[in-house]
């Protein structure tokens, strides 16, 4: 099993609206580097649901469901997306001034890269971070 960090903009789509449909395409990524992380993805692998720019804080677990395919939001065909569903709701979100606070979370993708929106974690980083967040 691998590990990710995929991030949404909450007024754009929250995590409560995630939980609500259950289920959601995570298109409109137009980046090639979190698309070719999306194409490495594979059914069962888990993905932490962040809250970018307002919050900046990881707010759940979610799974991924359906594997790369075509994104019907991209006309030129050039990007996918993969199918999610949500596993389960940090008891606590982790900020991420609570992440940058943590030594052993330096190396991780989403201080490295922090415009990246879709970046994978290691599971030592996956381990700590769910602990934190009471999951």
């Amino acid at each position: 099993m691998q590990y990710w960090l995929m991030k949404s903009e909450p007024a754009a789509y929250s995590w409560e609206q995630f939980v609500r449909d259950r289920k959601s395409g995570w298109t409109g990524v137009r980046n090639y580097q979190a698309r070719n992380n999306m194409r490495a993805m594979k059914k069962g692998d888990r993905a932490f649901f962040y809250h970018s720019n307002d919050g900046r804080e990881i707010v759940g677990v979610m799974e991924v469901v359906k594997e790369y395919h075509p994104d019907p939001t991209d006309a030129t065909g050039a990007f996918g997306m993969v199918a999610v569903a949500p596993l389960k709701p940090f008891k606590k979100p982790v900020t991420l001034l609570q992440i940058k606070a943590r030594p052993e979370l330096q190396d991780m993708a989403l201080i490295r890269q922090s415009r990246l929106s879709v970046s994978p974690v290691t599971k030592e980083e996956w381990d700590i971070l769910c602990k934190m967040g009471g999951v």
